[in-house]
């Protein structure tokens, strides 16, 4: 079981992360929602597609784009499609 962690609260959790490029994707249904609001980020990678992102909220902190996710990834990224990939550089942790 993989878990992201901020300020000591599991935010997600699941058996079944995909690995691309050294982080791991979450599938949306292990995030723990109430923790995330939407953000109007938005960028593009070359293989991946448009990623899209949502900004956290733990305990009184919120960290802006904390997460990202490929609302329809390319065909070269099928697998993380339905899948939240967190920033190490942002302060979450994984266990």
């Amino acid at each position: 079981m993989v878990k992201a962690i901020f300020d000591g609260v599991v935010v997600a959790e699941s058996d079944k992360v995909e690995s691309v490029e050294g982080n791991q994707y979450f599938p949306a249904s292990s995030v723990k929602k109430e923790f995330f609001t939407d953000s109007q980020t938005h960028t593009t990678c070359g293989w991946k597609g448009v990623a899209s992102y949502y900004n956290l909220n733990v305990n009184g902190k919120e960290v802006k784009d904390a997460c990202w996710y490929y609302p329809t990834p390319k065909d070269a990224a099928k697998n993380i499609e339905g899948h939240v990939a967190f920033y190490k550089t942002k302060g979450i942790s994984f266990a």
